[in-house]
């Protein structure tokens, strides 16, 4: 059930302010005894009470007397307090990220090969936009089929943010797509196209008949091949992330020879 203590309240406050809600205008004494905070911790307790803004005091009154703010009102001045306290907490883990993105950085690309593998739709995804958000120089990709980095939904939207992402960087992006895929794209990595990639000096898209096979090569390094599910060929069932240059270079003179063929794309 929820509780005062998940808005930041102590056990003693929560059990101050419920006291005074029932019991009205009351003396510290008469808190401490309808409330069961201890006689030695109730002024505290009080005190901080008033600096939440959950309850007042009457100086004047001999002894002091304390009443509850409404609960509507204090429940805000809780929830605000804890908004405040989450932004607060954001901005420092966004700083910490800004100084730890400036000290650590990825050795060189290993001289020998290396491969990964990431099986199910979102692990493939992820696999896709991490190493898209690595490239350096240039990101070259092959979509052939719905299953590929551009599928229906989501994922397709993501990459589309990715590959701006890169762009924004300096990184070259060449995408060569099946001609008939680009209608079954959505509506929205369309928009996204039109509106934020289509103009870009460093984005070229162009379309061929018979283009097979989904890949996306990465700074001339790495290969990600995507795998098509054996029972569903349009739907991905994992994706190969594979470091070595020689293979990378053979998926370059083959995304290269298919490349030149290929005209700009009609969107």
């Amino acid at each position: 059930m929820a509780d005062l203590r998940d808005l930041g309240l102590s056990e003693y406050e929560a059990r101050a302010y419920r006291a005074l809600l029932d019991a009205g205008p009351a003396t510290a004494k008469e808190l401490s005894d309808s409330s069961g905070v201890p006689m030695g911790r109730v002024y505290d307790v009080l005190n901080s009470l008033e600096r939440h803004r959950l309850a007042r005091s009457q100086a004047a009154s001999r002894p002091k007397k304390y009443v509850a703010v409404e609960p509507d009102a204090a429940l805000d001045r809780l929830l605000e307090e804890k908004r405040r306290e989450l932004d607060e907490t954001a901005q420092q883990y966004e700083r910490v990220v800004e100084e730890l993105s400036t000290e650590l950085e990825a050795g060189e690309p290993p001289d020998e090969q290396f491969w990964t593998a990431a099986v199910g739709a979102a692990e493939t995804g992820d696999l896709l936009l991490e190493r898209i958000s690595a490239a350096d120089d240039r990101v070259a990709m092959i979509a052939s089929a719905p299953a590929s980095g551009l599928d229906l939904g989501e994922i397709g939207e993501s990459v589309m943010e990715e590959l701006e992402a890169a762009l924004e960087r300096g990184v070259d992006v060449s995408l060569l797509m099946e001609r008939a895929l680009p209608p079954r794209l959505p509506e929205s990595v369309g928009r996204q196209y039109a509106d934020r990639l289509a103009e870009h000096p460093n984005f070229d898209v162009r379309t061929a008949e018979g283009v097979r096979g989904t890949f996306t090569l990465v700074d001339d390094a790495e290969v990600c091949l995507e795998v098509p599910s054996p029972v569903d060929p349009e739907t991905s069932f994992a994706m190969i992330d594979l470091k070595d240059p020689e293979f990378a270079g053979d998926a370059r003179e083959r995304f290269q020879s298919r490349w030149s063929e290929a005209e700009p794309l009609q969107f």
